[in-house]
């Protein structure tokens, strides 16, 4: 889990107030230190209400290791998790997930 905490059974409840899970898979450090298949990039922007969000460390670095580990990412604005084929990172504009 993002912060270093096990997996419960409960990570994917949402709080009401953010629209955030409780807490988010990632890859283990052993695994985000065998290195990177693209950059490591914190920010995204959703391509329908074009807001930037960033992300935790651990979480840039697990997209950067396997790009298609998330299917939909969060958007801050919109207080949801979306397909991230609607969000692109803020430095290039690359398709987040490709």
């Amino acid at each position: 889990m993002a912060g270093g905490g096990p997996i419960t059974e409960d990570h994917r409840e949402i709080n009401p107030l953010t629209g955030q899970q409780k807490g988010y898979v990632v890859l283990t450090e052993e695994e985000r230190a065998k290195g990177f298949v693209r950059p490591v990039r914190r920010t995204y922007i959703h391509a329908k209400c074009n807001t930037e969000t960033r992300m935790a460390q651990p979480i840039a670095e697990t997209y950067a290791r396997d790009p298609k580990f998330y299917g939909a990412t969060f958007c801050f604005e919109c207080n949801d998790h979306l397909p991230v084929a609607e969000f692109n990172w803020k430095d290039d504009l690359e398709v987040v997930g490709s």
